[in-house]
């Protein structure tokens, strides 16, 4: 149709009517820019230093320029076993104290509480959320105390008439797994606290007058319908756990030896005690790509799911 055989009073639309609504939409977008800027100066800003600084030799001490080295980094560290140490205590400390520990206990506490009375609720939340609030170092000084030689623990199991140990020296990375299992399992069960309310109770009865118990409405009703939130909760506290340093380094400095030194452990002793920034950086690094790796998987899991 021309110009002029269209309808009286319709103009037609040009690039001059669309730019008050490219002006609407950038006033828009003001009230985010704050934010946008302090991300990309106090976030983003940092990480791509970081990540120039992974391939120089950039040192604390000694020389006072650094130069770029490429790859030199990546390559000692991955030729070093110290390092493939950290990164195999790194997956026991995570798989262990974490997607095992935090996320089972949590959701064992979250299905007993349904049930239990509200003195005994109170009295359990309380106990394992105090856990959580307390600063990282707090709860290591705590942990030292219990599992050190002669303490809480060694106590408990003498009194017992059971064998004792220096658990922090025998079984540190053991120590240290049931530290963050006991400082990180209330955000698990308050996770799943909130989507077990979410469960339909029609199918919970339904399900109780064709006889099923306990654990086979657990398995077949409640575990399908809060999986998302488990796939979630599972991302989400494996992230968390990765970068555990303050925990592990207040109970036994990555020793004895080496054998609790996880990969925060490493990147810190790297960068700060043996002053090579460059290589320290290099296994920040690392360790950043195996959360990211971790975070992919968990997302896959979740497009899965959703198909």
């Amino acid at each position: 149709m021309s110009a002029a055989t269209q309808a009286p009073g319709r103009r037609p639309r040009t690039s001059a009517g669309q730019a008050p609504a490219l002006v609407r939409n950038m006033l828009r977008g003001l009230p985010v820019l704050p934010s946008v800027v302090l991300l990309l100066v106090f976030m983003a800003g940092p990480i791509a230093y970081c990540i120039y600084y992974a391939f120089t030799n950039l040192q604390l001490t000694g020389a006072s320029t650094s130069q770029f080295v490429g790859l030199d980094n990546f390559s000692r560290a991955f030729a070093d076993p110290d390092f493939i140490n950290s990164v195999v205590l790194t997956v026991v400390f995570t798989v262990g104290s974490a997607v095992i520990g935090q996320n089972t206990l949590g959701l064992a506490l979250a299905v007993l509480m349904e049930k239990a009375s509200k003195p005994v609720k109170a009295v359990t939340n309380t106990v394992v959320i105090a856990a959580w609030v307390l600063p990282e170092v707090v709860s290591g000084y705590l942990m030292y105390a219990f599992f050190y030689d002669q303490g809480t623990l060694d106590a408990i199991l003498s009194a017992l008439h059971l064998p004792q140990q220096d658990w922090l020296v025998n079984l540190p990375i053991l120590a240290v797994c049931l530290a963050n299992v006991w400082r990180g399992t209330a955000f698990s069960m308050m996770v799943y606290t909130a989507a077990l309310n979410d469960v339909p109770r029609e199918l919970v009865e339904a399900a109780e007058m064709d006889g099923a118990g306990p654990w086979q409405r657990l398995r077949l009703i409640t575990l399908p319908v809060i999986r998302r939130t488990i796939t979630t909760n599972l991302m989400l506290i494996t992230l968390q756990t990765l970068s555990v340093f303050g925990l592990i380094y207040t109970m036994t400095r990555g020793g004895p030896g080496n054998k609790s030194e996880t990969l925060p452990i490493f990147m810190y002793r790297q960068a700060f005690q043996n002053s090579l920034i460059g290589y320290g950086t290099a296994i920040a690094l690392v360790l950043l790509v195996v959360g990211a790796l971790f975070s992919a998987i968990y997302v896959r899991i979740l497009k899965l799911e959703d198909s």
